[in-house]
């Protein structure tokens, strides 16, 4: 097969996720982060507080990814069976989502802790870092799902000879 000169993936192929992709998203929810605290205090004369439940909730979403991505590799690369299409997919589509959301949410807790850098308030302090573990934790959210959108990768023919 010759190589489509635009540069396209043949038909029936997806590329992986780009850095770019998941730069955009993650300056998006960076932005939006930042701008949360003024704006809610400006509507609402409170900034939204930051519970133990937002960081170990997107902690969980990364160890049920990473479980996912662990037991498909299992699959495919140790025990070469092969998924069923629509669970092939499904499982590209949910790492994909899961990585460009992962990266929106980092930015977005980052961005939200940034906002409350030298600012001295009683729940300052506190936002600060629960936002920032919140922020680690979709970090990990995208990194699991790119190894489970790699996971889901398998030989083709023209790459086994």
């Amino acid at each position: 097969m010759s190589a489509d000169p635009s540069g396209e993936p043949p038909a029936g192929r997806l590329r992986p996720t780009t850095a770019g992709a998941l730069t955009l998203w993650g300056v998006v929810g960076l932005v939006g982060g930042w701008a949360l605290r003024p704006l809610a205090e400006q509507v609402r004369d409170t900034a939204p507080i930051v519970t133990w439940a937002q960081p170990l909730a997107l902690l969980l979403v990364a160890a049920i990814l990473g479980a996912t991505a662990f037991f498909t590799w299992r699959t495919l690369h140790v025990h070469e069976e092969r998924l069923e299409p629509q669970q092939a997919v499904n499982r590209l589509v949910l790492a994909r989502a899961c990585a460009l959301v992962g990266a929106l949410v980092a930015g977005g807790y980052l961005g939200y802790a940034l906002s409350w850098v030298g600012v001295d308030t009683e729940l300052g302090s506190q936002r600060v870092w629960r936002s920032v573990i919140a922020g680690l934790a979709g970090i990990a959210i995208v990194v699991t799902s790119l190894l489970l959108e790699r996971a889901c990768r398998v030989k083709t023919e023209e790459h086994e000879s």
